[in-house]
């Protein structure tokens, strides 16, 4: 079977041999600091205005089974398939969670949710939970990169719910014990569930976004659980047959998923930290713009109308995109307007109770570049904003690499700030600092049973919008 399926087979191998300690101590504390972060704009997600965590809780709590994964912010235990079914679309409903530029991936949405159900049902420590993130986020980066997600864009899918499945059941597989066979078989299975359309776009409550990563999630655990029973699945799913990597993508580069493999944690060390709760194509354009209004001393009132220039690759994603995360017209003019860009400006549309946000909103533009940005992209956001102003001026300025990357990472105070921000809509502070403080120590805790109750409680009311 290894000449049959030498690349499933060796990925399989590296999953079935991970450890908590077999990772690279770097690779553990960076995970550390990325979950802290995911966890609190996952709780985040409870708030009411999130209309997809709402519908998606209530399906679950309509017909999951009794179980010992917890529902968050329900204050209820569900089966481990469904839990992570929901929680993985709490994951990534805020859209401020980090992200992999380059694979242009939201691997944590989906492995913290993945990792949590599986780490409370199998009584696993802290440490393991780290672990199965970090190893879930590797091998959703390393799928994508070997399927290419320029082409998978370019093809219409989604790199985070395809690649996503196969990093969630990585995950699954190391919390469950798979030996190398299972892995292989689970592997397979995940293959045969992988789905991610970015028809999502037509969504503009934004549930279906989201959806996507729940079912990612859901997918992940579903392959390791059948994988342990003894269920069959393909055994070449990266080599032979009906290869995944060609049924998504005309130009699969299959040596991606094995370079490096166990020395090489780009998946995990490479990921960026958002400052801004929007699709991460925007970043930097919106650090540009913060920078021009900040250097020019400019108000909303000044500005006549906002441009920016972006790639083609990706300007379906931004260019007037019904999805207010999404929609460049919308997200430059709420920060210029408001001074700040909040979560919930994705589900309360603030066109509607601002006038400089209608006003600006109404006259922004995107170029579509197809030279230097669109040579960089996926590897620069590159962005380059112009204003005009009242007064006749024109300011621009670029945007490439934004706050949050590991080349400009944000400090512990922005990170805690953060924190502070999203967890402060559901919570109180006494809340806000047991979660931190239970998201932090992670990596000594003996079991997730802590981080599990108070992701549990519901939101506290009242909830600011």
């Amino acid at each position: 079977m290894t000449d049959r399926a030498p690349l499933t087979r060796e990925l399989a191998r590296f999953i079935a041999g991970c450890t908590a300690q077999s990772l690279p101590p770097e690779v553990m504390d960076y995970t550390a600091k990325l979950v802290t972060d995911g966890i609190g704009v996952l709780y985040a997600a409870t708030h009411p205005a999130v209309t997809a965590a709402q519908g998606i809780c209530d399906f679950v709590e309509a017909h999951a089974s009794v179980g010992k994964a917890t529902l968050i912010g329900r204050d209820r235990k569900v089966d481990v398939v469904n839990a992570a079914l929901a929680n993985g679309t709490l994951g990534y409903a805020a859209d401020y969670e980090p992200h992999h530029p380059e694979a242009i991936l939201h691997p944590i949405a989906v492995m913290i949710p993945t990792a949590l159900a599986l780490c409370e049902d199998q009584g696993r420590p802290g440490a393991d939970l780290l672990a199965a993130v970090a190893l879930g986020c590797e091998v959703t980066y390393r799928v994508s990169m070997a399927m290419n997600p320029r082409a998978l864009y370019d093809r219409g899918f989604h790199p985070s719910a395809i690649a996503g499945s196969f990093g969630a059941a990585a995950a699954s597989a190391f919390l469950l014990g798979l030996a190398e066979e299972e892995c292989v078989r689970c592997l397979g299975l995940a293959g045969l569930q992988t789905s991610g359309l970015l028809a999502w776009q037509d969504d503009p409550r934004e549930d279906a976004r989201p959806f996507q990563m729940g079912l990612a999630a859901r997918n992940g655990v579903m392959a390791a659980l059948l994988a342990k029973q003894g269920f069959g699945g393909p055994d070449r799913i990266f080599d032979g047959g009906h290869v995944v990597l060609d049924a998504y993508s005309g130009v699969a580069e299959p040596a991606q998923l094995v370079k490096g493999l166990g020395t090489q944690w780009d998946g995990v060390m490479e990921l960026a930290i958002k400052p801004w709760s929007s699709v991460s194509f925007l970043h930097p354009a919106l650090d540009a713009l913060v920078g021009l209004m900040e250097a020019h001393g400019l108000t909303p009132e000044m500005i006549d109308r906002i441009s920016l220039r972006f790639a083609e690759a990706g300007a379906h994603c931004v260019d007037d995109n019904p999805l207010k995360g999404h929609c460049a017209q919308y997200i430059l003019p709420v920060r210029a307007a408001m001074g700040r860009l909040s979560f919930l400006d994705l589900f309360i549309d603030r066109r509607e109770t601002d006038a400089q946000v209608a006003r600006l909103a109404a006259s922004a533009r995107v170029i579509r570049d197809t030279g230097e940005f669109d040579t960089a992209f996926p590897d620069f956001y590159m962005g380059e904003v112009i204003l005009d102003l009242m007064d006749g001026r024109s300011l621009s300025a670029i945007g490439k690499v934004a706050r949050g990357y590991p080349e400009e990472p944000l400090s512990d105070a922005d990170l805690a700030a953060k924190f502070a921000e999203v967890t402060g809509t559901v919570c109180d502070a006494s809340q806000r600092d047991a979660l931190s403080e239970a998201a932090a120590g992670l990596l000594y805790a003996r079991d997730v049973s802590t981080l599990a109750d108070l992701l549990a409680a519901r939101p506290v009311p009242p909830v600011d919008a």
